[in-house]
């Protein structure tokens, strides 16, 4: 999964944000049209958005209600439309906090700074009687340690960091396998029933590893 997407037309803006970006150790994508930003994001995925509004094709309005369809990764609108209805507009359809351009570059870098502090940096992850830790990619069932390999942590980290989300098959394999892997998507499938396994007290009735048939897996 990367860091961070910037969604940018403009090339020096762009380029100048990403080199600030990967200095402070992101991994970071540029995409300067809104379809190159879906695309990137169903491929990969990102923990954070930086979101310019007026782009090439399909605006950033869109893209943002299209992102937050299927994910709660950060989204940051940056943009020289600053309008009350469109900061309404944008928070209402998903945007997390709304940048007016022109911002100021240290600005911008303490508050992508402070999402991942707030959001992503931390140690443990707990909902109701499951437990993961992130230091140590360990999984605890009502505080007992339940053994898992590598892709099983990974594939329920990333359920549970969009909790409520019913994320794609495809969004899963892609973040957790690679979309250039040798694996097929049954790989995914077959994941998800050993953790249920793990997890569930029924994993033929799941209540915590749901499937949405036809679309994906969320975690509850």
């Amino acid at each position: 999964m990367l860091d961070i997407i910037i969604v940018e037309d403009n090339k020096e803006i762009g380029g100048l944000l990403c080199d600030f970006l990967r200095k402070e150790n992101y991994t970071v994508s540029i995409a300067q049209t809104g379809e190159k930003a879906l695309e990137l994001f169903e491929a990969y995925g990102a923990k954070l958005i930086v979101l310019d509004l007026m782009l090439p094709g399909i605006d950033g309005f869109f893209v943002c209600s299209k992102i937050r369809e299927n994910s709660n990764a950060h989204i940051m609108i940056a943009s020289a439309r600053t309008s009350k209805d469109d900061k309404l507009k944008g928070l209402g359809i998903g945007a997390d906090d709304y940048i007016e351009k022109p911002y100021d570059i240290d600005i911008l870098l303490a508050k992508i700074k402070g999402v991942f502090k707030r959001k992503y940096a931390l140690d443990e992850m707990v909902s109701d009687e499951i437990t993961i830790n992130t230091v140590t990619n360990s999984i605890f069932v009502r505080g007992a340690y339940i053994e898992s390999t590598a892709k099983e942590f990974e594939l329920l980290k990333l359920l549970m960091e969009n909790k409520g989300i019913t994320l794609k098959k495809e969004y899963l394999f892609n973040n957790i396998w690679g979309s250039d892997s040798d694996s097929e998507l049954q790989t995914l499938t077959v994941h998800i029933k050993w953790l249920r396994q793990k997890i569930e007290d029924n994993p033929k009735n799941p209540k915590h590893l749901i499937t949405e048939w036809g679309v994906g897996y969320r975690f509850e």
